[in-house]
């Protein structure tokens, strides 16, 4: 098998490894091409790549390289994970906002829509030379924020693609160290759009069957879950689910506010980490995943990845939490619209399991926020002021004109060398 990462520089790609290295038996990766345009970078990520390989007794190749066609070249599966612009781009994303009174985040409001600007353009272009060189059947795993608009674009464009996101991964193994069952014995009821999700149901299978363990989670750890994601433990009641983080921009969107003001960005964190990170990488000492990359975000992502290449490309059939077309899944979004749900995962494709209606409430937040995804698909393919001024406006977390107007002007002053039809 050859497995290609597009975006291989990373400091986070080292927490691939580790899972490449661990669950070698699930993913048998005899070529692993790590590929970017930063060869610095490269080269030290590369080097660390190589010795974890090494010192875990893998024996699989890696070959970083930032020749794309070469590294996608023949590739059962290529992993997307971009972030067009780096950290600076980043910090741009979750500061612009603040003069609007929204929030700045790097995947929603203002700061995501700015996001998905600079990127899906690049992907795109990205996932064309994978169809023209990776094998006939190879997969795209799009693990590049943000993960909804940026796999519908691909989707639209005919490519075979997924999904990847953490969160729910993330969840699952919470809630069975809370129960004291293994992780593989539960299943959640995780519904929504890419980072817009929540746990309706949490099904623990074991020697007695299955049994929905929500209600007794929040009977007894409902100030420990709801302390996590840092929202009020009387709206996890009152929802009777356990929201996403993400969805404390919405349910605490001023609170969040307030504390943004107040405090360094994420952006600004991570770079100090990414510093720390790379020279350790360029220690030929280190060979193992450093404690600081915890730090970086993205548990389990590893965990998440090797799941889902090896059930597409080994036709397990199991059933994981992806991002893919909705296709009648929850009736009130097109069909094209992409989902974050359980779904069966196979060589063939992916087919989302049957979902229970959604309450008014959580309907009309995922309606409203398609609708913002759908127009800023149209603004990052397309281009213009007017689409994005009109994708800005549709984002529940903006809804003023003028507030839209002033903070299109900035995204788009913040953003030129990225966007063509700007510059």
């Amino acid at each position: 098998m050859k497995l290609a990462v597009v975006g291989g520089g990373s400091t986070y790609t080292p927490e691939l490894i580790d899972g490449f290295a661990r669950m070698r038996d699930v993913l048998p990766i005899e070529e692993l091409w790590l590929v970017d345009t930063d060869q610095e970078r490269l080269r030290l990520v590369g080097g660390m790549s190589d010795r974890m390989f090494r010192a875990a007794g893998h024996t699989g190749r890696i070959v970083p390289t930032s020749d794309l066609v070469a590294g996608v070249a023949d590739a059962d599966a290529v992993l997307i994970q971009l972030r067009v612009g780096g950290q600076a781009a980043r910090h741009g994303d979750e500061t612009f906002p603040h003069e609007c009174g929204c929030i700045g985040q790097e995947t929603t409001g203002p700061g995501g829509f700015a996001k998905a600007l600079r990127t899906v353009p690049v992907v795109l272009s990205v996932a064309d030379v994978i169809r023209r060189h990776a094998k006939p059947d190879a997969w795209i795993v799009d693990f590049t924020n943000p993960v909804g608009i940026v796999t519908r674009a691909l989707l639209n464009e005919g490519h075979r693609a997924v999904g990847l996101c953490n969160v729910a991964i993330g969840f699952q193994r919470r809630f069975a160290n809370l129960l004291g069952v293994d992780h593989t014995q539960v299943q959640l009821g995780h519904v929504g759009l890419n980072h817009l999700t929540w746990e309706r149901s949490v099904t623990v299978t074991d020697g007695n069957g299955a049994r929905d363990a929500l209600p007794a989670l929040l009977g007894a750890h409902l100030g420990e879950l709801a302390e996590e994601i840092e929202l009020p433990a009387s709206l996890l009641s009152l929802l009777g689910n356990v929201p996403s983080y993400y969805l404390r921009y919405y349910y605490a969107h001023d609170e969040v506010l307030r504390e943004q003001l107040d405090a360094p960005t994420r952006a600004e964190a991570v770079q100090r980490v990414e510093r720390e990170l790379l020279e350790l990488y360029a220690d030929p000492a280190v060979d193992s995943k450093p404690e600081q990359l915890s730090q970086r975000g993205g548990a389990f992502y590893s965990e998440a990845a090797v799941d889902l290449i090896a059930s597409l490309t080994s036709d397990r059939g199991d059933v994981q939490v992806v991002n893919l077309r909705n296709d009648g899944s929850l009736p009130f979004l097109p069909d094209d619209h992409v989902i974050e749900v359980p779904a069966t995962v196979g060589a063939a494709g992916l087919a989302a399991l049957p979902i229970e209606p959604l309450p008014d409430d959580i309907r009309g937040l995922v309606s409203h926020v398609a609708g913002y995804e759908r127009l800023a698909l149209d603004a990052a393919v397309h281009g213009g002021r007017d689409r994005v001024v009109r994708a800005m406006l549709a984002h529940p977390l903006v809804g003023q004109y003028d507030r839209a107007e002033k903070l299109t002007d900035l995204l788009i002053a913040g953003n030129r060398e990225h966007l063509a039809w700007a510059k």
